[in-house]
């Protein structure tokens, strides 16, 4: 059974930082894209980050510059390091993996205070 597993959220001071992980069970992860999600309240679930097998990494206009999306395959783990937050980054923050079938993890929570 495939199984995501978020790390890493918090509250953090506006300009801070936060590394959030994402450890995939299963021998899915190596070879398949990987994407990082948020959803804030009261707003439909939006696309943040994503890299490919191959590291292709592509970002959303709102996180670009500020946000890296990376993974380590021997360690099945993927990372969202998020740089000069704002608060309009609070939100919950999902991992998604592809492997022949869409995977979410559970969600960790960044909360950004101004």
């Amino acid at each position: 059974q495939v199984q995501l597993v978020e790390s890493g959220g918090g509250l953090v001071q506006a300009g801070g930082s936060l590394r959030l992980s994402c450890a995939v069970s299963g021998s899915i992860f190596s070879g398949n894209a990987m994407a990082w999600y948020r959803q804030a309240p009261g707003k439909r679930r939006e696309l943040v980050a994503q890299i490919t097998s191959g590291g292709t990494t592509n970002y959303a206009d709102s996180v670009r510059g500020r946000f890296t999306i990376s993974r380590d395959n021997a360690k099945n783990t993927g990372y969202l390091q998020m740089n000069s937050l704002k608060a309009e980054d609070t939100a919950v923050y999902y991992c998604w993996a592809w492997a022949g079938d869409s995977y979410w993890g559970q969600g960790t929570q960044v909360t950004v205070s101004s």
